[in-house]
């Protein structure tokens, strides 16, 4: 028996990973957040699977499902959405695995920062524009930020921020980057990318806070704030340069 953590991808059905489908198709036991993982992708699952929403559960609850399902040898698809390797609580899941001897594996997802970024039509990284993109969140309810993880000090590295579950901060958020970036700053937020309902607002870090109020969003969404939003005037890669030498390309220049 094994439990299979699957990074559901953004949304979207299709946006699953193969392996990700296949595990699911195979195992009489799935575990689901309900709350941010469409119906849909249940689809996937076998005739007959025990579908368990875990949503209103508790970590004791989904840690008891765990041992129930070892007990009668059952394989479990523990689907979560976006990629496992951020924001996904998988970590706590697998130190109580581990305590009992329950094997488990990880599937990778589609992260959401990337399906948002597809959405808008951006690549987050241009040549002397931006070379690092900072996944980040704002501190919170649910958990503070550790000490020296600041948002100010993201914000002076010039890369493009992608910041998580934190609608709610936008107009502190705004407020502490445009000292270093300037009002006019491009931000976006997308909200629920890659579903139907997917909404898209851009502007700027002058407004951006308001275009958010006046869109009535309060959850389910990214936020990008960087130059590279709206760049326009940058060099080209030199990935592609016939001046660029490169060993997989006849006749590069020496």
């Amino acid at each position: 028996m094994t439990v299979h953590f699957i990074g559901a991808g953004p949304g979207a059905p299709d946006l699953i990973t193969l392996r990700g489908r296949d595990l699911l198709a195979r195992c009489p036991v799935c575990l689901y957040a309900g709350s941010i993982v469409p119906p849909a992708m249940l689809a996937h699952c076998p005739p007959g699977a025990r579908l368990v929403d875990t949503a209103p559960m508790t970590l004791d609850a989904i840690e008891a499902e765990y041992v129930a399902a070892h007990a009668d040898r059952f394989d479990v698809a523990r689907l979560h959405s976006g990629d496992l390797s951020i924001y996904s609580a998988v970590g706590e899941q697998i130190r109580r695995l581990e305590r009992h001897g329950i094997p488990y594996t990880l599937t990778p997802g589609v992260p959401a920062f990337a399906a948002a970024a597809a959405a808008l039509g951006r690549e987050l990284t241009l040549p002397e524009v931006a070379q690092s993109v900072v996944l980040t969140r704002a501190g919170g309810r649910a958990s503070r930020m550790p000490e020296g993880e600041d948002l100010a000090a993201f914000g002076a590295t010039g890369a493009t921020l992608a910041i998580h579950l934190a609608v709610p901060a936008i107009e502190r958020i705004a407020a502490t980057l445009s000292p270093l970036h300037g009002a006019d700053c491009p931000a976006a937020v997308v909200a629920h990318a890659s579903w139907p309902d997917e909404r898209l607002i851009q502007g700027t870090l002058g407004d951006i806070a308001l275009r958010v109020a006046d869109a009535g969003l309060e959850r389910t969404a990214i936020i990008f704030v960087g130059h590279a939003l709206g760049a326009t005037e940058f060099r080209e890669s030199a990935l592609y340069d016939p001046a660029y030498r490169r060993r997989f390309r006849k006749g590069s220049a020496p």
